[in-house]
């Protein structure tokens, strides 16, 4: 019986191990196949890590992943940690105190007041008892021509989040010259650079900087800096413009693919969200927005406005949809406004002080980028706020 068994088990045992050799040669074909395929995404992710860059590893990946088709599971990750893990919860205790911005305005600045150029009304408040100092601008910065050029406040800006503040800026548009920078390497084709960041030459008249907006992959947005057109503009977008006479206006751009000649640099974010002082009514169309987070997950946002008189109004706020930014730009008197870029990483509101040296003063408290940033080298656009100089403007790189 032994003597005809023995065969069979032989050839069992040889036929078990030709099947594991076909199982591992499957399995190093498998893994020399996935290999090939993860090569090139391998490849481009440590190439992207080992560029220089003002910016953390990880946020660096996150927008690495965003820009080689993950745009969805950066949304799905963030929609789920913002919008059920980390959801703004309403109510609350009040704050007692507003966070301190400006300098205390001392009695040149309302000698200025009276006689040369009108400051802005203060922002009426929301809150039936309002916190001192709520919604008053503070002057911050040096004098020029004997008026304040910056002036800053802070506001509550919804009843429902008691504890949320608001941060904004207005630049009076008779005192500055507004410069629009590209970063190291947004927009992704401008020809020209710079140092990305502040020229030296120019921060002796330096008084704020505040970042700019969507990337380009994210908008299709378009700018232009000195008549050289980076990504093409692009019609029915809300444009930012400074033109070589020295305004700023936001304006719905319907001038083709290249900036004229008059002006001196534009940069666009999506549709506007205020015109003609109204409300965009589409601002619960999420689809225009920023497919990020969406308008019903609250999150930081910046946004830029103009007022009636032409004057530059920026604003940022945490836990924002883009209805309530756009409340807080046309609280703050803005009738034409749009929203600039979203999202914990990217808010920079930078004052500029002269004494002893340039000394930068972060307004909006964003732990993610120090104050400064834009004295350095930097990945992404920003815009400059200089004291005026005679003469047309231009966007000075050295």
């Amino acid at each position: 019986m032994s003597d005809e068994v023995a065969p069979l088990d032989a050839e069992f045992l040889l036929e078990r191990r030709a099947h594991a050799r076909r199982r591992r040669i499957a399995l190093r074909l498998s893994v020399l196949v996935v290999l090939g395929l993860l090569a090139p995404v391998v490849y481009s992710w440590v190439d992207m890590a080992v560029q220089p860059s003002s910016l953390p590893l990880s946020v660096r990946t996150v927008e690495w992943i965003r820009q080689n088709h993950g745009n969805w599971l950066v949304d799905q990750a963030e929609s789920l940690y913002y919008g059920k893990l980390n959801a703004p919860k309403k109510g609350g205790p009040q704050l007692k105190a507003l966070p301190a911005v400006g300098l205390v305005p001392a009695r040149v600045h309302h000698r200025a007041r009276r006689h040369v150029t009108p400051w802005p009304p203060a922002i009426r408040p929301v809150f039936a008892q309002p916190l001192p100092g709520e919604g008053a601008w503070k002057p911050s910065g040096p004098s020029v021509n004997g008026g304040p050029p910056v002036l800053l406040t802070t506001f509550r800006s919804e009843l429902a989040y008691p504890r949320v503040v608001a941060y904004v800026a207005w630049f009076d548009h008779t005192r500055t010259a507004l410069a629009w920078y590209p970063g190291r390497y947004e927009p992704p084709r401008a020809p020209a650079r710079g140092p990305f960041s502040i020229p030296y030459d120019q921060r002796w008249r330096l008084l704020a900087t505040f970042n700019g907006g969507f990337t380009y992959i994210d908008g299709q947005n378009g700018s232009a800096v000195n008549g050289v057109t980076n990504e093409p503009l692009k019609d029915g977008l809300a444009t930012l413009v400074g033109y070589r006479d020295g305004h700023v206006n936001i304006v719905v751009w319907h001038g083709g693919p290249t900036a004229p000649p008059y002006v001196a640099w534009a940069r666009q974010s999506l549709p506007p969200i205020v015109w003609n002082g109204q409300l965009n009514p589409a601002l619960n169309d999420s689809t225009q927005w920023g497919f990020t987070l969406g308008n019903k997950v609250r999150v930081w946002r910046t946004g830029v406005g103009v007022d009636r008189r032409g004057n530059l109004v920026y604003a940022a706020a945490d836990y924002q949809t883009v209805e309530s930014l756009a409340r807080i730009l046309q609280r703050a008197g803005a009738v034409r406004a749009m929203q600039f870029d979203i999202n914990p990483e990217w808010p920079s509101l930078i004052t500029y002080t002269h004494a002893g040296g340039l000394v930068p003063t972060k307004v909006v408290p964003n732990p993610q980028q120090p104050a400064t940033r834009y004295l350095v080298p930097d990945d992404r656009d920003f815009v400059a706020v200089y004291r005026r100089l005679p003469g047309p403007i231009t966007v000075p790189f050295k």
